[in-house]
């Protein structure tokens, strides 16, 4: 099970707040959301540094615009070590956003030092089995699954 007493989600602003409103959280499983574009990436980093003593992994909603904002601080969650989980919506949509390789970016900060894992996904299939590998065999190191949904 994804969320469970050892985890928290953190859901940023707009549709992944409104779509979060609905979750049904176990007792235990923190929950956290702001109404500040790009606030949810740096809130997880921080979520993520205090919970780690408890054992709790971070599973951090964020959109595309709003990572622009604040990727740099995937460093920092690398060098300190964090297992927290990030689901991307790249939306497409146009809107003044210029169109990033998320996963790439990433991966570029990655550099082959530290513990990550990531993942582009573009269909529910590939979803679940994303979800299933950092469930599974990623579940200790940082991981960042880019959702293609346009």
């Amino acid at each position: 099970m994804m969320m469970s007493s050892e985890s928290a989600v953190i859901a940023e602003t707009g549709e992944w707040w409104v779509r979060s409103q609905k979750l049904k959280l176990p007792n235990g499983c923190g929950y956290e959301y702001g109404s500040s574009m790009g606030w949810s990436f740096g809130a997880s980093l921080g979520y993520a540094q205090a919970a780690a003593p408890a054992g709790k992994r971070v599973i951090c909603c964020v959109a595309d615009r709003s990572f622009q904002v604040t990727f740099q601080d995937v460093s920092t969650m690398m060098r300190w070590g964090h297992k927290s989980v990030f689901f991307l919506v790249r939306m497409d949509d146009g809107k003044g956003c210029k169109r990033w390789d998320y996963a790439g970016v990433v991966d570029a900060i990655h550099n082959g030092e530290g513990e990550c894992w990531t993942a582009k996904v573009r269909c529910e299939e590939e979803l679940v089995g994303a979800i299933e590998t950092v469930m599974g065999e990623k579940k200790d190191c940082l991981c960042f699954v880019e959702v293609v949904v346009g």
